[in-house]
């Protein structure tokens, strides 16, 4: 509810109704209620990944039929209502065209709130294309890649083997458009915990393997290893902003003069409120707010609780000493909203009680 208070209190900002400095307060609970510290300023307008845009673009058109369940990422099969892209904080330890890369990967899990349950992680490491790469060489090109766990704060001198874990070893083919994933759900679980993310240590080298049948034709030659993008996909669900919710049809707002208690239209521009900088999308949503009298007798149309129709009764007899019931949201549908945190990462949110569907009073 905190976000469809600070639209509503804005709304009402339009007839200064209220201060700035209750729009203020308001902004920080929302921007707390998505994870925020304070309102994000990208230092970086990258591009967004291909697969948060296909989940927003999915559940988007999805929920003009029916209301998915908001608690779920089907890409992944696992429960969740936030998906990150977290960015690799770490840098390049070791290169040579004769030897290899040593790359040390960082990855901030405290941008993860406490309250959040991590469900799923997944390191993807992508090649960027390198045309000289795949038209210079003849042959198939093959990198062997080793992933290491640091287990602790590496000394100058002190042997690898003592502070750090294989975690696995596997050979990679280089095509225009290699991408590779690994599964580290409990690793980035147990990173969560304070002075335990150390992060990973990899290790390529390259393997030039020959079209030719002479199993002597074996060369580990000194290809030139292309850039590598290294980034953290994290799902983790935050119960308190999911939670079940039946199917309904879609829900359509009258507009009417009339002054009982419903839904009114109102659409939310981010561009209004000075967020367009970092919400990538929507652009904007209808939100709608609720707005009218409740009137004796309530009937079944507005929705009114047993404690609402007593209240009426009671405020019929005694109109100054008790008061009428409140017109308020009964039933409210979530949306999706693309947008930069405070450290650049992407992040997908599955948000609910955005959308005021029905009214009543209460």
């Amino acid at each position: 509810m905190a976000i469809f208070r600070f639209f509503l209190i804005l709304f009402v900002c339009a007839f200064e109704l209220v201060s700035t400095e209750d729009v203020q307060v308001q902004e920080r609970l929302v921007l707390s209620s998505l994870g925020l510290s304070s309102r994000p300023r990208p230092s970086r307008r990258g591009s967004v990944p291909s697969l948060l845009w296909r989940i927003f673009k999915k559940t988007d058109r999805a929920r003009a039929d029916s209301d998915p369940d908001p608690c779920t990422v089907p890409e992944y099969g696992v429960r969740g209502n936030i998906v990150r892209y977290v960015l690799d904080q770490g840098r390049l330890i070791y290169d040579s065209s004769n030897h290899g890369v040593e790359k040390h990967m960082f990855f901030n899990m405290s941008v993860l709130e406490d309250v959040e349950q991590l469900t799923f992680a997944q390191l993807e490491l992508k090649f960027k294309p390198d045309l000289s790469l795949l038209s210079h060489h003849v042959g198939q090109h093959t990198f062997s890649m080793q992933l290491f766990k640091v287990l602790r704060t590496q000394l100058k001198g002190m042997n690898h083997e003592s502070s750090r874990r294989l975690l696995l070893s596997q050979s990679v083919q280089y095509t225009h458009s290699t991408t590779v994933h690994f599964n580290l759900t409990n690793l980035a679980e147990w990173w969560r915990k304070p002075g335990k993310n150390y992060g990973l240590i990899l290790v390529l080298q390259s393997i030039q393997l020959s079209n030719k049948l002479d199993p002597l034709d074996y060369d580990i030659g000194p290809i030139d290893i292309p850039e590598l993008v290294t980034s953290l996909v994290v799902v983790s669900l935050n119960p308190y902003q999911c939670t079940s919710r039946k199917k309904r049809s879609a829900y359509y707002v009258p507009v009417s003069p009339s002054n009982v208690c419903k839904p009114r239209r109102l659409y939310i521009d981010f561009r209004d409120v000075g967020w367009q900088d970092w919400i990538i999308a929507p652009q904007g949503y209808v939100a709608n707010y609720c707005h009218g009298e409740c009137p004796f007798p309530l009937s079944e149309s507005l929705n009114g609780t047993n404690h609402a129709i007593l209240q009426t009764l009671v405020h019929s007899f005694d109109p100054k000493g008790t008061p009428q019931p409140c017109c308020v949201p009964v039933k409210l549908s979530p949306i999706s909203m693309l947008y930069y945190d405070n450290n650049d990462n992407v992040v997908l949110r599955h948000y609910e009680d955005m959308v005021v569907d029905e009214c009543g009073c209460r």
